[in-house]
């Protein structure tokens, strides 16, 4: 699975630990699911999508 999440994530001015703060998370954490070395729950990713403000499939999509 692939995704836009630093894309999004920069975009809204986020760092990852900023992200990682907002998600209860570690900033490392964040770091592999931007380099799909980790994957998120559903649970978490609608998390991550309300955060930026996208639909999920804007963030995360299959390779």
């Amino acid at each position: 699975m692939g995704n836009n999440l630093k894309t999004l994530r920069e975009k809204r001015g986020l760092s990852q630990a900023d992200l990682a703060r907002e998600l209860s998370v570690s900033r490392s954490w964040v770091h592999k699911l931007e380099t799909s070395k980790s994957e998120p729950s559903l649970r978490m990713a609608l998390r991550i999508a309300a955060i930026l403000e996208c639909k999920i499939e804007d963030i995360f999509f299959l390779n």
